[in-house]
């Protein structure tokens, strides 16, 4: 594999691009230029044609090139270039490099290996401690004042060549998942002393074996036939585990021509001289210092996922169990537990989608903030937001954490919904004005956690009680109420909320389309002070008229149901049923409504 090298006469001039070896690659100034050199203005927008062919690399001009290509001093229309080759464009040079990995075969009786443990070079002292702090201190700009990874990767290979004296050349490597070595970026102090090939068998120990810091050395004079790097102008390089990512580990690779050590030192195993040694703890401490930034990257890039789905106290909850790797912990991976769940549906949205054909983007804006309004109020509560349903918002409660006031928490988070829907009816020209709600609430068990890839995550809950509260957010249109609740969850707020909070009242027995199991339903009601035209009194003699319904007795059922005020809508559900058979329950009736769609 070919690499160009082009260098300009400013120091931040300078970039490197890989050669695709099945077609012609294309280099000029412009956009339509596979190649890119910005800088320089003899360039045309598309200016030499590269052919790789065989072990070499053809250059022409284009034509309509406007300024000519030298080689050697020589102006040329076309030329076959070796690795080691430059051709000049204006004041730009362009090397040919071959970027390959050592091929590793045996062979050298001197060559010795040294791995170094985590902290074994702690007390090793810096002789040029200022400048490798200079070095150091930009750091945090190689990382985060990149515009890429391809530039984040050149600035770093070119800080260990500033800090590592001894170094003639360093890269950054990978091992893939097929095993195989991969140079990411690589550098020389001196860009015409040849190319660089590292070696396979160093960087496989080091990043695959050990995760550790491993140091090859060997005779300079046998070094062209070396197992380890058959690059002849180096007798030692190192390679310094820094991460383990998606692609695989990854590391520092630096060699260079110092020998560091005499026969003696090699046959009393010493670890080297204090300048190798110093030089090893700095790539150490900077592969330390980018293994941190990018675990906290992942954790802040794990929060951010998170905090779509998880509420504040949850966070916070995960953080004080030391689960400050997110995603990572095991608290978050999916598992069977007591859910409640919210189901909160937007009504008359494909009416509205229809309407507003014209102006898709605007109804877009409209939904979403309908949509933070929903999932605002499940994580104000405590609750954690599934997944997003076009106009519709999951939430439940239960996981990660189990709870007994799940279920109130649910219920606190619908009233709240309903409550924000209600205020913005009330308020002319408010972009939500025209919304209206339906929500559902069920109690059961489910399949709840944190589902996805690596860069693609959800939270989500799985099981039939996530398919009622769907089915019960369904029926709130024919009920004709905003919520509905299941027996399970009704049961806890008759023992357990404040009237203060909420109230309930059983609506009705139904059978849903495609069910085989009957439901009590019920509604979950505002406080009186905030529905004052439902009082106890009235809830007390709705369920009385619902008791004698399903009992049969349809004239006192019409009497009790009769008796609600005109605001109560629920009352139509079974009124009009009964004034449909004159009051008079039909041969065999059981109690049941049974609902003749979904």
């Amino acid at each position: 594999m070919f690499e160009l090298v082009a260098e300009g006469p400013e120091p931040r001039q300078r970039c490197r691009f890989v050669l695709a070896g099945n077609k012609t690659s294309l280099l000029g100034r412009g956009n339509a230029a596979d190649l890119i050199v910005p800088w320089e203005p003899h360039l045309s927008h598309v200016h030499v044609e590269l052919t790789q062919e065989g072990t070499h690399v053809a250059i022409s001009p284009r034509k309509g090139a406007n300024n000519p290509v030298f080689v050697g001093g020589e102006r040329v229309e076309s030329r076959q270039l070796q690795p080691g080759d430059f051709f000049v464009v204006g004041s730009t040079s362009f090397l040919l490099a071959e970027l390959s990995i050592s091929e590793d075969s045996p062979g050298e009786s001197l060559l010795e290996q040294v791995t170094f443990a985590p902290g074994q070079l702690q007390q090793v002292q810096f002789e040029d401690a200022d400048r490798r702090i200079e070095v150091l201190s930009h750091l945090p700009e190689v990382i985060w004042g990149a515009a890429n990874l391809s530039e984040r990767d050149s600035r770093l290979v070119g800080l260990l060549l500033a800090g590592i004296r001894t170094a003639d050349a360093a890269a950054l490597v990978r091992v893939n998942g097929k095993g195989t070595v991969q140079v990411i970026h690589w550098d020389r102090r001196n860009e015409t002393a040849g190319s660089f090939r590292p070696s396979s068998r160093l960087v496989t120990e080091a990043l695959l074996k050990r995760q550790q810091t491993v140091l090859h050395t060997w005779d300079s004079g046998q070094a062209g036939d070396s197992v380890f790097t058959v690059t002849a102008d180096f007798d030692w390089a190192f390679c310094t585990f820094v991460n383990q990512d998606q692609d695989g580990p990854w590391g520092l690779y630096v060699a260079g021509r110092s020998e560091p050590r005499s026969l003696a030192d090699r046959a009393s195993g010493s670890l080297g001289p204090p300048v190798l040694q110093a030089d090893i703890k700095f790539a150490e401490l900077v592969a330390e210092i980018i293994s941190a930034v990018e675990r906290v990257n992942r954790v802040e890039g794990d929060l951010s996922i998170l905090r779509q789905f998880l509420s504040p106290p949850i966070l916070a909850a995960l953080e004080q169990q030391g689960s400050h790797l997110g995603l990572k912990s095991d608290l978050l991976e999916p598992r069977e537990c007591d859910v409640t769940v919210l189901f909160c549906d937007l009504r008359g949205f494909s009416h509205r989608a229809e309407e507003a054909g014209d102006d898709l983007l605007g109804l877009l804006d409209r939904v979403s903030k309908a949509l933070e309004v929903m999932s605002g109020r499940v994580l104000q509560y405590g609750g954690v937001t599934g997944d997003f349903l076009g106009d519709a918002v999951l939430g439940f409660w239960g996981w990660p954490f189990a709870s007994e006031d799940s279920p109130l928490n649910a219920c606190r988070a619908a009233l709240a919904i309903r409550r924000a829907f209600v205020e913005t009816s009330q308020t002319p020209g408010h972009v939500l004005s025209d919304f209206r709600v339906g929500i559902g609430i069920a109690r059961g068990r489910a399949v709840a956690g944190k589902i996805g890839t690596s860069d693609r995550v959800s939270v989500t809950v799985f099981g039939p009680v996530v398919n009622l509260a769907s089915r019960l957010e369904t029926m709130t249109k024919q009920l004709r109420v905003p919520i509905l609740l299941d027996e399970a969850t009704a049961e806890v707020v008759r023992r357990r909320m404040d009237s203060s909070d909420g109230r309930v009242r059983r609506l009705a027995r139904v059978l849903p389309f495609g069910l085989e199991t009957p439901l009590d339903v019920h509604e979950l009601l505002p406080s009186e002070q905030e529905r004052p035209d439902l009082t106890v009194t009235h809830i007390e003699q709705y369920e009385r008229g619902v008791d004698a319904f399903i009992a049969g007795d349809w004239e006192e059922a019409y009497h009790h149901l009769h008796g609600m005020p005109p605001s109560d809508r629920a009352q139509d559900f079974l009124t009009v049923r009964i004034a449909e058979h004159n009051r008079v329950a039909p041969v065999g009736w059981d109690g049941i409504v049974r609902l003749p769609q979904k």
